[in-house]
């Protein structure tokens, strides 16, 4: 991956180049990107200018040998570790298992999150995890010479599902091998282990920013200009999130959320009974997009009192509805909604009758609009 196929973050491209340049390079390095920001994607392009044999000034060539390797994730340098669940009961599992699926994920969703992964890779309701097992292959593969490149680079996915048995990397880090390079790539580093945090120099890469999430709709996704407006001022910086809200045309989204509450609040039994069936109907991804819109409708409500609205860049239809849902429902009330629409998604994820689902998450918030205590 080439760092022009990053979106944005041109000032985090120039401090790493700089770092490449001026042979100023951390043996150790923690990106540390909100979700679809786009963490993984600057870490590949990073590992891949590092191992390019004919390096221009502002990206790797993408023509040399190692350049073709890299863009396939086939580099022998260029390692890489992830969350895997065992193939079978029992198993002590390793990243290499699932090198096939690997290649293919990052070739096809490179914004992708760790859930996207173990559902690629059919974990359904398993954890996933960095085990003993492949800590101690990595300090296996970083005790061999490299192939043919100058260093040798590990791009460690997810360090938050490194349990305490990731110390077994501690005494790699400190003393690391010659030309060695090491790339954590992380969402939230409090649940990182300590001891690696603090052996590592943080590169922090923020949100995107909504013109830049627009521009790349438009260009990478074919979106309309309206459509490609609308959906980077919900996403919130989130490219991944913006692709899921493409795909299943939040455009509806606000009317369907509109009827939902009126006969939630209006306390309308048979209206609110019709689109209980007609939401359940519609397939578990778009249920859970739906209730991911409302989630950020809520937030930029909030949002809106605090901060001025031009500034949210918020589409102008749902500007209007967010005035409209704080007159509804105050801050204490809004708290009170999120953590119940994010228990539902979970339950989706998790193949829950909708009907059931969508019948009782519209009692809960009945109550919480009428300011009843829950049940």
């Amino acid at each position: 991956m080439l760092f022009a196929d990053v979106i944005g973050h041109q000032s985090t491209k120039d401090f790493l180049l700089q770092a490449v340049r001026q042979n100023r390079l951390g043996h150790a390095l923690l990106f540390q990107a909100p979700e679809g920001a786009g963490g993984l994607p600057m870490a590949l392009a990073f590992a891949q200018y590092v191992v390019c044999t004919d390096k221009k000034d502002h990206d790797a060539c993408g023509e040399c040998g190692a350049c073709k390797r890299a863009a396939q994730f086939i580099h022998p340098d260029i390692h890489y570790s992830y969350p895997v669940i065992p193939r079978n009961s029992g198993e002590k599992p390793l990243s290499t298992d699932y090198i096939k699926e690997w290649r293919e994920f990052i070739s096809q969703r490179p914004y992708g999150n760790s859930f996207d992964w173990l559902q690629f890779i059919n974990a359904e309701n398993k954890q996933g995890n960095i085990p003993a097992s492949e800590c101690r292959d990595i300090l296996r593969k970083f005790n061999l010479k490299s192939y043919e490149s100058e260093y040798k680079i590990l791009i460690l996915w997810y360090p938050e599902f490194l349990s305490k048995e990731g110390n077994i990397l501690l005494k790699m880090i400190e003393e690391p091998p010659p030309q060695t390079l090491f790339i954590f790539v992380a969402e939230n580093t409090e649940l990182v282990l300590p001891t690696i945090l603090s052996r590592t120099q943080l590169v922090k890469i923020n949100p995107l920013t909504a013109k830049e999430l627009k521009d790349t709709l438009i260009q990478r996704a074919s979106a309309d200009e309206k459509n490609a407006t609308r959906i980077a001022g919900l996403a919130e910086g989130n490219y991944r999130e913006a692709l899921h809200l493409l795909q299943h045309d939040v455009s509806d989204f606000l009317e369907v959320l509109k009827n939902w509450l009126n006969a939630i609040i209006l306390n309308k039994p048979v209206q609110l009974q019709n689109w209980i069936d007609d939401m359940a109907k519609t397939g578990r991804e778009k249920q859970k997009q739906f209730l991911r819109y409302f989630m950020m409708l809520i937030e930029h409500t909030i949002r809106m009192q605090y901060m001025n609205p031009e500034q949210l860049q918020f589409p102008d239809e749902e500007q209007k509805f967010a005035k409209s849902l704080y007159k509804m429902a105050d801050y204490l009330q809004m708290e009170q909604i999120i953590p119940e629409l994010e228990d539902a998604c979970y339950h989706i994820e998790r193949n829950a009758n909708g009907k059931i689902l969508f019948h009782a998450l519209s009692i809960k918030l009945q109550r919480v609009f009428a300011k009843q205590p829950a049940i």
